[in-house]
């Protein structure tokens, strides 16, 4: 299984928020159903290593991985419930590290020439770039990517159904990440059917460049 490959694929990497192991389930089907083969689910709550354990389990044919994953501890965790991927905001040395080792596709959160070239180290080919709005955006990613030949981004905070197709465009974006297909309550109000509508249409605006 090819983690990077897939995220490409899906064209979007869902930034997902959920508050009840209950809801992983029936979150993963709807994204599923959407063409989103791929979900990040944050640390940012208590419920998250049941849910990507719940994912994992009951839902195979889903990518679940964990973002917001703040130190290596969080990290250990992650994988043993079934994390495929980890997503970090910033760039963690000893989480990268421990990643390459074990074979575990890592991508952390990287804004600045010298994170870039941190990452590039341990033969990272794809970075997070986050909070994208507030590091520049498109232009700042275009600048970026003159020096570092080769490196894709996933651009995360800011990327809107308003701006995706732009970059979606861009030949250094692998991927984007976002929130607004799964909205945290939509989740809580189990609004599955807009969930699968939204990933259905990000993923189709990925498609169509």
């Amino acid at each position: 299984m090819d983690v990077l490959a897939k995220m490409a694929e899906s064209g979007i990497v869902p930034v997902v928020v959920l508050e009840k192991a209950e809801d992983a389930v029936p979150t993963a089907k709807a994204m599923l159903k959407g063409g989103v083969g791929v979900m990040e689910i944050t640390f940012r709550t208590a419920a998250a290593a049941d849910c990507i354990r719940a994912v994992a389990s009951e839902v195979p044919e889903m990518i679940v991985g964990a973002g917001t994953v703040i130190n290596l501890e969080q990290c250990k965790l992650a994988v043993e419930c079934g994390a495929k991927f980890i997503v970090s905001p910033g760039y963690d040395e000893e989480t990268v590290a421990w990643c390459c080792e074990n074979n575990i596709p890592v991508t952390p959160g990287c804004a600045t020439p010298t994170e870039i070239m941190m990452a590039l180290k341990h033969g990272l080919k794809v970075v997070k770039f986050f909070p994208a709005n507030v590091y520049g955006g498109l232009k700042a990613l275009k600048a970026l990517s003159g020096p570092f030949v080769g490196l894709k981004f996933i651009p995360t905070g800011g990327v809107n159904p308003e701006n995706m197709a732009e970059f979606f465009a861009a030949p250094f974006i692998h991927a984007v990440g976002g929130s607004w297909v799964c909205k945290k309550e939509d989740i809580a109000a189990h609004k599955f059917d807009l969930i699968t509508s939204l990933c259905a249409a990000a993923h189709d605006a990925a498609l169509r460049v």
